[in-house]
């Protein structure tokens, strides 16, 4: 029977369970031995990593040919005009490659977002807007180049789901383990 895991990644802390002197990693959230993570968040990126005892699971569910959808609340500098989200959405050339058509919109700042620890920087003369892309794809950093390609760099990054699996309650370094039926559905425990 394979396992998954749904993290809610702090802030800070490293998808890997060893790092440099200093660094934090998945290892102070108590997570049970014989886990790896499928697919990566940035250190300074929060929200959902999944992670599963199954070599083959945990290749399918990193590889971008499967083309899971992953969700991603963002907080930019400053209020995107409707150029700017159309420029997002409609695939953007970041110098190394092109990235994938997507959804964007608009989006109030989530009230259920727990403080981030350290907070956001504070600038009383610049706003900040919230966004919620979701993408088939995810390169290295690809969310804050996007962002900062049309004008308006990220402040935070939030991954609240991937594909049908979403944080739902999880606070940060929260985890919950789910099994699974060789056909890969959620068994009932």
């Amino acid at each position: 029977m394979s396992r998954i895991i749904l993290l809610n990644k702090p802030f800070g802390v490293l998808s890997q369970f060893t790092g440099e002197a200093g660094q934090r990693t998945l290892a102070e959230c108590g997570l049970p031995a014989g886990v790896y993570a499928a697919g990566r968040l940035d250190a300074d990126s929060e929200g959902l990593l999944l992670l599963t005892d199954d070599g083959g699971l945990q290749h399918r569910l990193a590889d971008p040919r499967h083309k899971e959808t992953k969700t991603y609340l963002v907080q930019v500098e400053r209020e995107p005009d409707d150029a700017a989200l159309e420029g997002l959405r409609g695939g953007l050339n970041l110098g190394d490659f092109v990235t994938r058509p997507c959804q964007v919109r608009r989006i109030e700042a989530p009230d259920w977002l727990w403080p981030r620890n350290p907070p956001v920087r504070f600038r009383k003369a610049i706003p900040t807007a919230w966004l919620e892309i979701c993408l088939t794809e995810g390169k290295n950093r690809q969310v804050r180049r996007m962002t900062a390609k049309v004008g308006f760099p990220t402040l935070r990054l939030v991954r609240s789901a991937i594909g049908h699996w979403a944080l739902a309650d999880l606070q940060p370094g929260q985890w919950r383990a789910l099994e699974l039926s060789p056909e890969g559905r959620v068994r009932r425990t």
